[in-house]
């Protein structure tokens, strides 16, 4: 019997030590979005968003976590700041990039939910305040195509990006889908951009291409004019990169 308990206790200190070691490699559990999502301060139009957008897809894919620190760029009114910060928590911080003064995002910025951000007006080729390194998540939603027409040294923006972010960060695009060969030649006219051209870009800089998402694809979009005027859901896709 004395036998038995000492093997006993044997085996449990041996298991105890083997699942700590496997939680130290094993990524944090995936988050309830659905209730971030279903937060009753939320606005009705970020709830009609939500459905353009596929929220919930939208974040399980990007997979912001607790406490993590997330840049997002080209941050418009603020919805997708917004939707970070509420996955993030209080013990994590958001900075929402845009080139240019929001009245709306300003005033979004006064909501609790908005309580982790802060605003950063800065060109697109420096997109982090001075100072803010080891980022675990950037985001840069539906305006990457924009930069295509703009004056950005994407290249510049693409490594400064990697700069920002810390080793195994994560970098999430999504845009909207040019087609074969148009490259990003229709960034103006079509608010388009050719996702292959997009990923080329990026790896450039350093980053390895790890998911593509397709819960945003329509195969129905003839994509030949401006995602403004389709009248039909705009095909799109998502895509996550690394840094190593």
């Amino acid at each position: 019997m004395a036998k038995m308990t000492r093997l006993a206790v044997v085996m449990r200190a041996a298991f105890t030590i083997g699942f700590a070691l496997l939680g130290a490699a094993v990524p944090a559990l995936a988050q309830d979005y659905a209730a971030v999502l279903a937060a009753p301060d939320r606005s009705d139009a970020d709830r009609a968003n939500d459905l353009k957008r596929k929220a919930l897809e939208l974040l399980t894919f990007s997979g912001p976590k607790t406490g993590w620190r997330v840049l997002d760029m080209g941050a418009g009114a603020g919805y997708s700041t917004e939707l970070m910060a509420r996955a993030v928590g209080p013990t994590g911080k958001v900075w929402g990039q845009s080139d240019k003064v929001s009245e709306r995002f300003a005033a979004r910025l006064m909501t609790p939910g908005m309580a982790n951000v802060q605003a950063v007006l800065a060109p697109f080729d420096a997109p982090a305040p001075a100072g803010v390194t080891n980022l675990d998540l950037v985001t840069f939603f539906f305006a990457y195509h924009d930069t295509t027409f703009m004056e950005v040294d994407r290249a510049k923006m693409n490594k400064a990006i990697f700069d920002a972010l810390k080793p195994g960060g994560f970098l999430v695009i999504a845009d909207h889908s040019a087609r074969p060969g148009e490259g990003t030649t229709v960034g103006k006219t079509t608010h388009r951009i050719e996702e292959s051209t997009l990923v080329a870009e990026v790896t450039a800089a350093g980053f390895k291409h790890v998911a593509t998402g397709d819960f945003l694809r329509n195969p129905e979009d003839p994509r030949t004019v401006s995602v403004n005027r389709s009248g039909i859901k705009n095909d799109e896709f998502v895509v996550r990169f690394q840094k190593p």
